[in-house]
């Protein structure tokens, strides 16, 4: 689902996907051409991957018709706002991880009572097994669970894994972002395109730039928007490519990123309650992500040039908002810039060199000390230090060839910028880790994991064919709560533990998370960046609804979900490839 609250500075550093639903304002950052002006002067024309555009449409209200939708994009629209309305009632995610964590330790109490208890089924002498192989629930209304929330309160906080690998990731990239860094790398990446590719080019600069949190939703969508418009294509059908690309796409990418160590730390500690001894680290589902990077992209620039285009007809100036023609105009790179992103990415492949040298040689500093196996390694352990540093210095590389820093207090300021980003986030993961806590002292997720587990047996519910009603189930609660690692600390306790005793690792559980997490971002409008989208929308259609969003981005959805699942089920299971380095597909569980 979607993800952090938009930064409070349109130019400040994007923060991490887990922030909550806050609408945002369009940020000023992005040029925006007139639009009666091709490129260089020229009579717009539409690009090869263009479809030819329908007659005007007259468009002033919120309706999908009047936005040049068709008529039966009506019915989805009014089944999708009833989804809207049903995820209004729900209360703010701080609020409701304060509520979860009342609510486990009241049925703490319930089940403790009761004498709630099961079979232990790992075998005699394993991790984490009791001497009398029963799993119990352990209740926290007694003194000793009283006592336990006392003492623990402040050691479950900063403990949580998630919270450190986010604040350190996003020191990095708060100095690229603050630099111009990511702004300029998308720009080059969009504009360096052929035009007919300009809606590919769109679509996997999306994909890559949620490598950085969420800058994309703040250079790339209103930019994209700015390029359709300048091509004489309809805006919002460039502004839903880059957004199908960034929110649609955002578990698809050749690069680890910022949510993959989050992602990693919860899977890790929902691993435990099996596993104690279970590690996680940030890279296991990179394999899956780099493949599904062309399917992605592929897919959204088809649903782009014959469903959504097609659907929205001619655009006119008419339509847009009076102040459209005051925007600024939409400029290449400077020469600065250019050469500023040379020295980056020089600085880049130094890095690289660096690390190989630490890496190739068989007696490498990075490998493992005892082995000398890259497998549980030092590169792969400290992963979110080489993504600090990856950000960090071609960040401070290009800020000093184009002048945008000037020294050390211009770093330091970047890193701070991004830090005030996080206030929410932090506020979130505190009851968040609490709730994860509780859940694992009380062992409320180890019973319900053997509960579910037998269950999923009994129905013979214990073959690959698991993963789709998991992964709808997945698309379901995005829809409602809109925070990726909110959602995934909710139900990773739960359905971790459940599918590793059936037989599968918790990569494989992550990554199928992933596919049902990304898919539905865009038609919820519990994103947090939907207010954002909604109003870069309404300059380019005014007044245009909630409605006309989803109904655009529908198409989106659909194709990216069951195209995801297939990829899903036949790489892991049809071919066999593992999801990502050190990733088993298969967990080896006791009894089953």
């Amino acid at each position: 689902m979607s993800k952090p609250d938009p930064p409070a500075d349109p130019h400040g550093p994007s923060p991490p996907r887990d922030a909550d639903n806050a609408s945002a304002q369009p940020p000023d950052v992005l040029p925006e051409s007139a639009a009666s002006r091709g490129p260089e002067g020229t009579s717009p024309r539409a690009p090869d991957d263009a479809p030819e555009p329908s007659p005007p449409r007259r468009t002033g209200t919120s309706s999908a018709h009047d936005t040049g939708a068709p008529r039966e994009g009506r019915a989805g629209s009014r089944l999708l706002a009833v989804v809207e309305r049903l995820g209004n009632l729900l209360p703010h995610p701080v609020t409701l991880f304060a509520l979860l964590t009342l609510g486990v330790a009241l049925l703490s109490g319930w089940a403790g009572a009761r004498g709630w208890s099961v079979q232990d089924p790992r075998p005699e002498g394993a991790p984490g097994r009791s001497p009398e192989g029963t799993i119990e629930a352990v209740s926290l209304l007694t003194g000793d669970g009283i006592r336990w929330m006392v003492e623990n309160l402040v050691p479950n906080f900063v403990g949580f894994v998630p919270l450190g690998t986010v604040l350190v990731a996003l020191l990095g990239v708060g100095v690229a972002e603050h630099s111009g860094l990511l702004a300029a790398g998308i720009r080059a990446v969009v504009l360096k395109a052929p035009p007919r590719f300009i809606t590919f080019a769109i679509v996997f600069a999306g994909v890559i730039s949620n490598t950085a949190s969420e800058a994309g939703y703040v250079v790339l969508v209103p930019l994209a928007a700015v390029i359709f418009h300048a091509l004489g294509r309809h805006p919002v059908a460039g502004l839903a490519a880059a957004f199908a690309g960034v929110s649609g796409g955002y578990s698809a990418n050749l690069f680890i990123g910022t949510l993959d160590p989050l992602l990693a730390g919860i899977t890790q500690e929902a691993a435990r309650l099996v596993d104690p001894t279970y590690e996680v680290h940030p890279a296991v589902n990179w394999y899956f992500m780099v493949a599904s990077v062309p399917f992605i992209t592929l897919a959204g620039t088809w649903v782009t040039s014959r469903i959504v285009e097609p659907r929205l007809g001619r655009w006119t100036p008419d339509m847009g908002r009076d102040d459209l023609e005051r925007a600024p105009t939409l400029d290449p790179l400077s020469p600065r810039e250019v050469r500023g992103l040379w020295w980056a990415a020089a600085s880049t492949a130094l890095l690289c060199g660096i690390i190989a040298l630490g890496v190739v040689p068989e007696s490498g500093v990075l490998r493992h000390p005892e082995t000398g196996a890259i497998l549980q390694s030092p590169l792969l352990r400290g992963l979110v230090t080489f993504i600090l540093l990856f950000f960090l210095i071609p960040g401070i590389v290009y800020g000093a060839v184009t002048g945008s820093i000037r020294n050390d207090r211009d770093v330091i300021d970047g890193m701070a910028r991004a830090m005030s980003t996080l206030g929410l986030y932090i506020v979130l993961v505190f009851f968040a880790a609490q709730f994860v806590a509780f859940f694992g002292w009380t062992q409320l997720g180890q019973l319900l994991a053997v509960v579910g587990a037998d269950t999923l047996v009994a129905l013979h519910l214990t073959s690959p064919l698991v993963f789709i009603p998991f992964i709808l189930m997945c698309c379901v609660v995005n829809l409602m709560l809109g925070s990726a690692s909110a959602q995934w600390a909710v139900t990773a306790p739960i359905f971790v533990p459940m599918l590793m005793l059936i037989g599968y690792s918790p990569e494989v559980i992550q990554a199928a998370y992933r596919i049902g997490d990304s898919t539905t971002n865009i038609i919820t409008p519990m994103m947090s960046y939907f207010g954002l989208i909604l109003a870069i929308a309404d300059r380019y259609v005014k007044n245009i609804g909630v409605g006309t969003i989803i109904a655009t981005m529908l198409p989106y959805t659909l194709a990216f979900l069951f195209g995801w699942m297939a990829l899903f089920m036949l790489w892991t299971f049809g071919l066999g490839l593992p999801v990502g380095p050190e990733a088993p597909t298969f967990y080896p569980a006791p009894g089953h």
